[in-house]
């Protein structure tokens, strides 16, 4: 990188900055929206949002998220940068536009990041914010290409791929984001674009392909690699390994005092819930794994008898050292009467950050008769992982006929988490 940048006042009041954070994040397969996914302490919108407000370029921050979402725009009202939220739309080009309709009108320039480059350095916002403010009408973040890339094509009735051509890697370039343009220009060219099909708008992987194909010159600043895309689980454990180290873990061998450290290691707990079917005289909604199930009869208990969500709670609990589920949500707590579990499970997840804990994952399993499960998994999945802000899987079984499991009276669902310290 250069010597610092900095910009002046009226720069960064003509200055906004829109993050895409409207992903599904289906490959990295934790049930919940990309930029809600966990990167030690804080999901990956907040760890871009603080990273643009160290950068101190622009004076708009502008969230696009999935439409409906709660979870992320709560976390996003928290975040210092108060940034304004709009809802997303079917297409990348269709979030941006909701993004570029939500800036303030006069804005001269405009920077396009995704939350799913999370760790991008402050001073690539900067580069990219002078360089606009220098002339350019469109720049962005790019890596020279270190690996060989082949180009390829498949005939028909062939079905491997086979190589066309190699391209010199001295003129190949990986792009990152933030991508800035002058605003006037990306406004007109995504008004020329907004008549086009699906297909074509599907087509555009970015705004600076958009730049390019209407003929706009795209300059250039040079990248980091901390701003990788997280897209796939080994994304996340290789951004892991760029995370600032906590200050504990400076000196991972030895104290101040020249002793050996205590090792850092994951703690694990254990969770097991047993509930009854309720007496057929008791008309009792079956809530498990935080969905309804219509039409079967439910679980007897203090709050919904959502024995899935309350063995979560008991493993979170116990993993972090801080008692079980009767010590939180005792039958001596009114206010959790009837409590849907995933009110419990978020609870039980936030006393367990509170104590200065991120949670790895939750893995449950139930053993019962009914409700019939298997095609709902994914969904408890997203739910409860919703609710905990971490990954939890649930899976299901029966226990051939044997025990209260097995004549339909009740079921167990056992649960593990994994957690690791944070703070102090």
């Amino acid at each position: 990188m250069n010597s610092p940048i900095s910009l002046s006042q009226p720069e960064i009041q003509q200055t906004a900055i829109i993050v895409v954070a409207a992903g599904s994040g289906t490959r990295l397969g934790f049930g919940i929206p990309k930029a809600l996914v966990p990167l030690a302490d804080r999901s990956l919108l907040e760890h871009a949002l603080d990273r643009i407000q160290l950068a101190g370029c622009a004076a708009q921050v502008i969230v696009v998220l999935p439409r409906g979402d709660t979870e992320l725009a709560a976390r996003a009202a928290a975040h210092p940068l108060k940034p304004r939220c709009v809802d997303g739309g079917a297409t990348r080009n269709d979030s941006v536009r909701a993004g570029l309709a939500a800036m303030d009108e006069g804005t001269e320039r405009v920077l396009i990041h995704d939350a799913a480059r999370a760790l991008t350095p402050p001073e690539v916002f900067r580069q990219v914010a002078a360089a606009l403010v220098a002339g350019a009408r469109a720049v962005i973040p790019v890596l020279p290409v270190v690996d060989t890339i082949k180009q390829v094509a498949t005939d028909p009735g062939h079905g491997q791929p086979h190589i066309t051509g190699t391209p010199a890697r001295e003129s190949l370039r990986a792009v990152q984001t933030p991508q800035g343009f002058h605003t006037p220009t990306l406004l007109a060219a995504h008004r020329r674009a907004a008549g086009w099909d699906r297909a074509q708008a599907e087509a555009i992987t970015d705004d600076a392909m958009l730049m390019e194909l209407l003929g706009e010159r795209v300059d250039t600043v040079p990248g980091a690699a901390a701003a990788l895309k997280i897209t796939t689980k080994p994304d996340l454990v290789l951004a892991e390994s760029m995370m600032p180290r906590h200050p504990e873990k400076e000196s991972p061998m030895t104290e101040p005092t020249g002793n050996p450290a205590p090792l850092l290691i994951p703690r694990t707990g254990i969770g097991i819930d047993v509930h009854a079917v309720a007496d057929p005289s008791e008309s009792r909604p079956m809530w498990l794994a935080g969905l309804h199930f219509p039409g079967d009869q439910g679980l007897s208990g203090h709050s919904d008898g959502d024995a899935v969500a309350h063995a979560a709670c008991d493993a979170l609990f116990s993993a972090a050292g801080i008692g079980d589920l009767g010590t939180h949500f005792g039958t001596d707590r009114p206010e959790y009467a009837g409590a849907p579990g995933t009110t419990l499970l978020a609870e039980a997840a936030r006393l367990v950050r509170e104590a200065g804990f991120e949670i790895g994952n939750v893995a449950v399993q139930f053993v019962g008769r009914r409700p019939k499960f298997a095609a709902r998994r994914l969904e408890a999945d997203a739910v409860l992982s919703k609710a905990a802000g971490a990954p939890v899987t649930v899976t299901a079984t029966t226990s051939d006929g044997l025990g209260y499991e097995g004549t339909g009276e009740g079921l167990t669902a056992y649960a593990t988490a994994l957690v690791y310290r944070v703070r102090p």
